[in-house]
């Protein structure tokens, strides 16, 4: 994984155990779910962008292509 996706995952992971403990109010709560919501969403394009990367690059020596 990339540093930024890493960045991402962990901000996503901190923020669900936030919202796991109870501790929050209600806005606090929502306002948490908000950005877990961005965090996925950039994880995904960050995901995204990879496969589209990976796929540019040519297989790796030995590695037969699935047709």
């Amino acid at each position: 994984m990339t540093t930024d996706l890493e960045t991402l995952v962990r901000e996503l992971s901190d923020a669900a155990t936030g919202l796991r403990t109870g501790d929050l109010d209600a806005m606090e709560a929502a306002a948490l779910v908000e950005r877990c919501a961005e965090l996925a969403g950039r994880v995904g394009a960050e995901l995204d962008r990879a496969a589209r990367e990976a796929e540019r690059e040519p297989p790796a020596e030995g590695q037969e292509e699935l047709l």
